[in-house]
């Protein structure tokens, strides 16, 4: 039973000198770049920027819910030069498998819930 132990705490010293070397080695945070200049993090919306759908997620309107977006993440189409705002990068990503098709599902989804509408 002592060996268990001992062979315990062998295995926790060993750890400790691995993680404190390795800790030694990597870098300082101020040497590090600022993670909002990397990868997905970084988005950028030219101000004014507007979308179709009056800025609506058109993934969000097609579910039946108005997601009002920033247009941080966006896609136009390359065909027809259209700009569509997005809530997130998973609308994106499923609105970019078929975007002629999601765009005119979310044009006719709006459209019934403008007819739907209370006129005030």
């Amino acid at each position: 039973m002592k060996q268990a132990g001992l062979g315990a705490a062998l295995i926790v010293l060993s750890l400790a000198l691995t993680t404190s070397t390795v800790l030694a080695t990597e870098p300082s945070m101020g040497t590090r770049p600022n993670a909002r200049d990397l990868g997905i993090w970084k988005s950028y919306s030219p101000k004014g920027l507007h979308g179709e759908f009056h800025n609506y997620d058109p993934v969000g309107l097609m579910a039946g819910a108005l997601i009002h977006t920033d247009c941080s993440i966006n896609w136009t189409d390359p065909d027809n030069g259209k700009t569509y705002c997005f809530n997130s990068a998973t609308s994106q990503v499923y609105f970019a498998n078929w975007p002629k098709t999601y765009a005119a599902k979310a044009a006719e989804a709006l459209g019934k819930m403008k007819e739907e509408a209370p006129t005030q």
